[in-house]
């Protein structure tokens, strides 16, 4: 039986949305992370990063979402559910499934960090500097450069009902958790067919099971 290693509030959540929408029986091993926000160590005895997701299967032991994205729907999507069939749609589901992690997610991570520098465990008299430092690298290049990603996604998403065409495939899971994280924390206002594009997903039996199992999604917003 195939083995999620999932770590609360993580990318694993939209691991265990995949296996959900393809019928899968599988088994859970639940995280829970450090005050520090880190994943506890002991994700360490599955795999030498210590990193979520983490899955098992037939003696396998595979990381990377995108990766752990990939093998599922090549070894149990027989039907293509989750994959799009056309070269046009090919070709932007392969975009979507690297986009996530390899242009936008960086992004949102740096938005994370700056947001804390006048938080602790920066030192107390370090943090109105540090508060300081954060909002003037936001304001003159994290921002611009997060409002144009933004508008990217939207101006695909008023054109296609998901990221790889008429219907769901492994690239709008990929895609989830950075949507919700922009979402949460980009400031970016005036983008309904994204938002539209997540109730959708919300909405699906495959996602609230995932959300029953994994438990709450939601990422931290803009402080």
């Amino acid at each position: 039986m195939l083995t999620v290693h999932h770590l609360n509030q993580s990318r694993s959540q939209r691991v265990i949305w995949a296996v959900e929408e393809l019928a899968l029986p599988y088994h859970i091993v639940r995280y829970q992370r450090e005050k520090t926000m880190m994943a506890p160590p002991s994700l360490k005895k599955v795999h030498p990063l210590g990193k979520s997701p983490v899955v098992e299967d037939n003696g396998l032991i595979i990381a990377e979402s995108g990766a752990i994205l990939e093998y599922l729907q090549e070894t149990y999507d027989l039907t293509s559910q989750l994959k799009p069939q056309s070269p046009e749609q090919k070709l932007q589901y392969r975009f979507w499934l690297h986009y996530a992690e390899g242009s936008l997610m960086p992004l949102l991570l740096m938005k994370l960090v700056f947001n804390s520098f006048g938080k602790p465990p920066v030192p107390f008299g370090l943090r109105t500097l540090g508060k300081g430092l954060g909002q003037g690298v936001q304001k003159a290049w994290l921002n611009p450069q997060l409002e144009t990603h933004a508008r990217f996604i939207e101006a695909h998403l008023s054109e296609n009902s998901w990221f790889a065409g008429d219907r769901l495939s492994m690239a709008d899971i990929q895609m989830s958790f950075p949507i919700f994280a922009l979402l949460a924390r980009g400031g970016i206002d005036n983008l309904p067919h994204t938002q539209a594009w997540k109730k959708k997903v919300e909405m699906r039996p495959a996602w609230q099971r995932a959300i029953q199992q994994g438990g709450p999604f939601d990422l931290p917003g803009e402080a």
